[in-house]
This record gives C-alpha cells, structure tokens and sequence, in this order.
C-alpha cells in the first residue's frame, strides 16, 4: 500500500470513551495554512516565557489579575499592587486585601480593582494614589462582586442580585438610588460584561442586554437583547476579535463554552471540552478564568481550569491544550498553565504568573517556561481498516529539522502507540537533527501489527523551535 498522510491537526478531543477517540494536542496548536505549502495543517509549539521581574517567589506572591494604563503594566501580585516599568523595575503602590482573582478595569483616570464581596479601590497618578472606596453607597446595595466600565461607569454586580454605577468618570462616588436589575427572566446576577458599548448583565440561566439612555435618575435601560443561557464563572468572561466568549448553560444545561458574536450566542466547545467542564464541582467551575492574546496572525482565548488550560483559536475553530511542569521538592507533575493573566505592554505581552510573584513575556522564539522544558504531546485519531488487522511497516513526522543549538546540541521526539486507546507502548526515540541538519528525517520502521485500530503519539520536552509539518505512514491491511 502507498504511503498515506495522517491527519495531525484536529486538535484536543478526548473523549469519554478513548477507543472512540483520544486526540492530544498539547503545547501545539494546529495551524491552517492559507497558500499552497507541503501541507495544508500543520502544528506549531506554543510559546515560552522569559522572566522580567518578579514581587516575590512565594506562593503568596501570585498573580491575582494584571492591566495596561496610560501604557504602563500593572499587577496585583499577593497583597500588592505594583506597576512594572519598562526596565523591568517594580514599583509598589499599595496594600489590596483578599487573596482570590480581582477585577482591574480602568476609565481615562483611575483604576478600580475589586475583590469580590470585599474592598474596592482606586488608583490614580500624578502623584501616584491607592484610595479604598469608602462611599457608604457601594455597599448600599449589596456587596459588589464583579465589575466592568462602560461608557464612562464603572458598573458592579452585587450579592443582592442588582448592578450598581458610580459616578460619571469618577469610582470613588457611588449613589444609594442608582442601582438596576434584570428583570425578563429575574436570576441570581453572577457577573456582567460589556460588548460594542452594551451593558449584559448576566444571571445563572440568562443574560440580559442594557443600553446607557443618559437619564438623569439612572443612565441604563434594558435593550431588548435577551439570551436563555446564563454565566457560570464570572471570570471566564473574555472579550475577543469582535466577540465575547464566557463558561456557562441555561437551565438545567450542563456547561460549556459560549461565544457572543453581533447580537446571537453559539456554542464553540466540543463535546470532548464539555465532559470536561461537566467533571469539575461547582466551586472549580466558578473559579474558571479566561484570558485571551493574539500573535503571528492568530486569536487564542484561553480558560484555566484545575489541571489543565484549554486554548481555542478563532482563526482555525479548532481547540488545543497548554499545561506546565512545575517542580516542587523533587516531584514533577504536569498540570495546567501557570499563566495567571496576559496584558500587552511596552510592546510584549506580558504574563502573571500562579506559582510566585514572576512576571514573564510571552515569546514565540523562548522554548522554555522560566527554564523549565514545555511540555508538548500530540495523539493522533484512531485510524483502522474496518476492523480488520493492520500494519505499520514505517511512519514518519516531517518536522522544521535541524533546529539543534547550544543548549540542545541534538534535540529528540519520542513517540509511541497504542492499539487499545487506554495504553501505550514504550517511547522510540528519533533525533529531530543537529544544528545545521536540515534534511534530517524521524522516522519509525517496524510497527507491529494491530488487530483492530491504531494511535500514534508524539512527544517533546526539548527546548527547540517545535514545528510539526505532516505524518506519513506506510499501512498495510490486513485479515481479520
């Protein structure tokens, strides 16, 4: 039989019976290509990072949330508030309480950073000033939870299932009567988001739309827009290439991940993404956050949840995953990614971080988190000759070889198979090609035989550019 190109780049699907499918896509993301090439899907690495700063390298120095104002970064990093200059100096600025995710949204002159169902405050330059909001009106109505700024207001939800607005540019003024609720389809408010200057306020099942009308009692009314699916975790809302994507369901709907694009909700995960949304308790799903960034043409949006982070990519409409080695006495574990959020700034995007006070950039060209190898897997779908036997007499991975250096003088992929989807064989090892290497070709010869289906997996740790173009395999057919 003629040699067959396998598909490598439909992504992360894992399902729930790995027979059926028990697709990897780890530290690579499939990438479309637009132009006549080698081949039409190929996988590129994800990016490493590269220490800029750091506030401390404890676990209570964490990232809790990061912003750009006025062009410069700035991070709660544990109980602080810092500015990160574009020397890579810190400045602190002041104490935030709490230890949880914060919002930072900002107007044209002030910061707010709130800690859900705890203090607000506002920071301001010249000179620099970190207030806490005393107004007794901010908490008139509730304790605020969640925030986002709109057309001039800064706009809470509170535990009273009611949205608050403060003053016109001004976060520390807050008034009893200006406060608003849903009210097609009234639901606990659990976070809100604003998208193409249009206030959502989002409950458990539903989400309703608001427009600013500029009345002089109270300045939002609702819009008409309404949608039967509700937000699950406030801080999974992100706001990305004309669109808003955020972790929810409507009644009696298990979660998943919805898109808001122009004025129609649709959902963009996979059912192999909802069984995973479906595995984790209620606490975890709250505590799901998103980020999003783009780079070298594409749109990722990210969402951390427990162990892993799960990345779509609106360009390809297709998902992959991220996770990081972290090792702490001695025992590595993979687990998801340690980026805590993205901002961009100083012309870097710039990433906190959830194991200490770090502050990295994000680069295409790092091959390495912090020094430590990036973890990258991809398993291929179950390929099969309807059932019956096959053979593999030889398999090959063209990848961007000879992308050897100094620090990895030979860099290796590992790969190993599978003929059940639950286990696999020993690693094989092939030589990716020294420096210089450039028709260096990894190659498998002699794959045994499979009775019914078969899954090939790749592997790779080193710190290399990691381009995977397409996977060529000799299959033969068998009996049954």
């Amino acid at each position: 039989m003629a040699d067959v190109v396998l598909p490598i780049a439909n992504g992360f699907y894992l399902s729930d019976s790995l027979p059926v499918s028990a697709q990897e896509c780890v530290g690579f993301y499939p990438n479309i290509v637009e132009a006549p090439a080698l081949n039409a899907e190929t996988l590129f690495g994800t990016p490493g990072y590269i220490q800029q700063a750091t506030s401390g390298p404890l676990s209570a120095d964490v990232n809790r949330e990061s912003i750009t104002f006025l062009g410069k970064a700035y991070f709660v990093n544990g109980n602080t508030l810092y500015r990160k200059n574009a020397d890579n100096t810190l400045d602190s600025l002041g104490s935030i309480s709490g230890a949880g995710r914060v919002t930072m949204i900002k107007n044209i002159a002030q910061i707010m950073i709130l800690v859900p169902g705890g203090a607000g405050y506002i920071f301001t330059t010249g000179p620099d000033s970190l207030v806490t909001i005393t107004d007794g009106d901010f908490n008139a109505n509730g304790a605020p939870q969640y925030a986002v700024f709109n057309d001039g207001f800064f706009v809470c939800s509170t535990d009273a299932n009611k949205f608050i607005v403060s003053a016109l540019n001004d976060g520390v003024s807050w008034g009893a009567l200006d406060f608003g609720s849903a009210e097609s389809s009234p639901d606990n408010v659990t976070a809100l988001y604003v998208y193409r200057n249009q206030l959502f306020v989002g409950g458990e099942d539903t989400i309703e739309g608001f427009t600013n009308t500029g009345g002089a009692d109270f300045p939002y009314q609702r819009s008409g827009l309404f949608f039967d699916e509700g937000i699950f975790a406030p801080f999974s809302i992100v706001n990305a290439q004309d669109s808003v994507m955020f972790v929810g369901g409507g009644k009696n709907e298990s979660p998943a991940v919805w898109m808001q694009k122009g004025n129609a909700l649709q959902k963009v995960s996979t059912t192999a993404i909802d069984s995973l949304l479906q595995t984790l308790t209620d606490t975890e799903l709250a505590d799901v956050f998103g980020w999003a960034y783009s780079q070298k043409g594409a749109y990722f949006t990210g969402f951390t949840l427990p162990h892993t982070t799960i990345v779509f990519d609106t360009i390809s409409g297709r998902w992959h995953e991220r996770k990081s080695r972290i090792t702490t006495d001695g025992i590595t574990t993979i687990t998801r990614l340690r980026v805590n959020s993205v901002i961009t700034a100083y012309g870097k995007l710039l990433v906190g971080d959830s194991i200490d006070g770090r502050i990295g950039e994000m680069s295409v060209t790092e091959y390495q988190e912090y020094d430590n190898p990036i973890f990258r897997r991809i398993a291929t779908q179950p390929f099969q000759n309807n059932m019956k036997s096959i053979f593999v007499p030889s398999i090959e991975l063209t990848m961007e070889s000879g992308v050897g250096n100094a620090e990895c003088p030979d860099p290796v992929i590992r790969m190993d198979r599978s003929v059940d989807g639950k286990t696999f064989s020993p690693e094989r090892v092939r030589s990716i090609g020294k420096v210089g290497e450039y028709n260096r070709r990894a190659i498998w010869r002699r794959n045994g035989r499979a009775s019914r289906f078969e899954i090939f997996r790749w592997t790779m740790t080193d710190a290399v550019k990691p381009v995977i173009i397409q996977a060529t395999a000799n299959i033969v057919g068998g009996a049954i």
